[in-house]
């Protein structure tokens, strides 16, 4: 009596093998072994496991290393995406239910007349029905929907998290970004401050000489517009430190009323960045991994599509107890149950399978040129950063060399116009270009800093796989 389901659940197991839809590769673009013109090209493999945190440790700035802390715990765009992971997390298992069988308790009791042409009786009759039924339900997942489900949301939640550490990373390098320009800032104002000072007392010396008849009203006007001038930027200055501080305030979380910084000037050194980065970096950039995991989620999509042309078979049974009374519902006699399959074979559906097929191979169409195009701009960032780096020392340099020889030149003038040699237009002149000089040499710090988080993010969170770089620990995600 038993053969009937041992040969039928023997069946679903030999043909539970019989998954359609495309075998997924991983794309293996190829990438250059270094950053070099003439480096050996190499087959890329997205390393989404590989560490990317705490890169920003390499400025060694305990103010930094606060604000990043911070930012990870309380910014709200954060939070948005590790909501999304926790929703994509919550898609994987509901999938995944979809791999065990059913089972509902559907209890009903019911009290009906029939009428007398039916009922064999004059007047018809009324009947009671009670049933107790316990519901089992099964899809033989013979051609892979399951599966394919599974592996769509599973892949869709590694992109998400994925997403997460791009957001992360991002964050990251915001707030440095930030931290650093504000800190640039506060070395100009410095610059602006000695350079005010220093014409007040300009202008004091030149009052004194022009009331006492030495010198021309020309020169007392130049410096009056100096000072005014150089009073006026750091005016610019300071309502440009402000935006700063409000925008570092909502980078880590906290409302931008009250919040605010102390000033504290530039005062480190660049960190070096290894002439030979292995482009081995970029494989654990988030956004390349999160395109690969799009790409095997659009493929599981193609299996699914594929599915569809197949048969659904289902497995049903119940057991139970049925009973014109509910005293006798337990009884054993009144027991039930019930085993079989059903099967929904698709005929004719006006194309609409044909049509979801070939929109889920589109769809795979366009996250592998999305995934391609990923490779691309990494590959391309990395060298712009690393040539943005390559110029801006080179421009320090040249830039360190101009603040000394300005600095020389304009004490120089200042000792020539006390002594009566030049005029104070000698003295305005090179003092300007002292200014400059010293202004461009903070920016161009400033600049250093900003692309050397740049590369950091373009790299996918620092070069830590080279000796004597940062040691980073990859963010859990909650």
């Amino acid at each position: 009596m038993f053969r009937f389901p041992f040969y039928l659940l023997l069946t679903v197991f030999v043909l539970s093998g019989c998954m359609v839809g495309p075998t997924y590769q991983p794309p293996q673009p190829e990438m250059p072994a270094s950053f070099q013109p003439t480096g050996p090209w190499r087959v890329a493999v997205p390393k989404a496991h590989l560490p990317r945190d705490g890169w920003w440790r390499v400025f060694n700035d305990p103010e930094l290393d606060r604000l990043e802390i911070r930012a990870m715990a309380d910014n709200p765009e954060l939070q948005i995406i590790l909501a999304r992971v926790a929703r994509a997390r919550a898609g994987v298992s509901t999938s995944e239910a979809g791999r065990y069988p059913r089972l509902d308790l559907n209890p009903l009791a019911s009290r009906s007349r029939t009428a007398r042409d039916f009922s064999g009786s004059d007047h018809g009759t009324v009947s009671s029905f009670f049933d107790l039924p316990l519901d089992l339900g099964y899809e033989i997942d013979l051609w892979g929907r399951v599966r394919h489900t599974i592996e769509a949301a599973e892949a869709n939640l590694e992109a998400g998290m994925a997403d997460y550490q791009g957001a992360l990373l991002s964050l990251q390098a915001e707030v440095a970004r930030a931290w650093f320009s504000l800190r640039t800032l506060d070395s100009d104002a410095a610059l602006l401050a000695k350079t005010i000072e220093l014409r007040q007392k300009n202008l004091e010396l030149i009052q004194s000489r022009y009331d006492a008849g030495e010198t021309s009203k020309l020169d007392l006007e130049r410096a009056r517009t100096e000072l005014s001038i150089a009073q006026a930027e750091t005016e610019a200055v300071a309502r440009h430190r402000d935006e700063l501080v409000h925008t570092l305030a909502v980078l880590i979380g906290e409302q931008a009323t009250g919040f605010d910084v102390a000033e504290k000037p530039l005062d480190l050194d660049v960190p070096a960045v290894a002439p030979d980065i292995p482009s081995s970096l970029l494989e654990r950039r988030p956004d390349i991994a999160a395109a690969e995991r799009r790409m095997a989620a659009a493929n599981a999509g193609i299996g699914l599509a594929h599915a569809a042309f197949y048969p659904e078979i289902r497995l049903f049974g119940n057991i139970g107890f049925q009973s014109a009374t509910i005293g006798d519902l337990f009884e054993w006699d009144n027991r039930t149950w019930g085993l079989g399959p059903s099967v929904s074979l698709p005929i004719f559906d006006g194309g609409r399978n044909r049509s979801n097929l070939q929109r889920a191979e589109a769809a795979w169409n366009e996250m592998a040129a999305a995934y391609r195009q990923k490779v691309l701009l990494a590959i391309g960032e990395v060298e712009i950063g690393l040539s943005s780096l390559h110029y801006l020392e080179r421009q320090a340099a040249f830039l360190n060399a101009a603040v000394a020889s300005s600095r020389s030149a304009a004490e120089l003038s200042r000792k020539r116009y006390r002594a009566g040699l030049v005029s104070y237009f000698e003295v305005v002149d090179t003092e300007r270009t002292l200014l400059s000089a010293e202004r461009q040499s903070v920016s161009t710090l400033g600049q250093q800093l900003e692309s050397t988080i740049y590369l950091v993010k373009a790299l996918g969170g620092g070069w830590d796989e080279i000796d004597g770089s940062p040691t980073s620990h990859r963010q859990t995600i909650p």
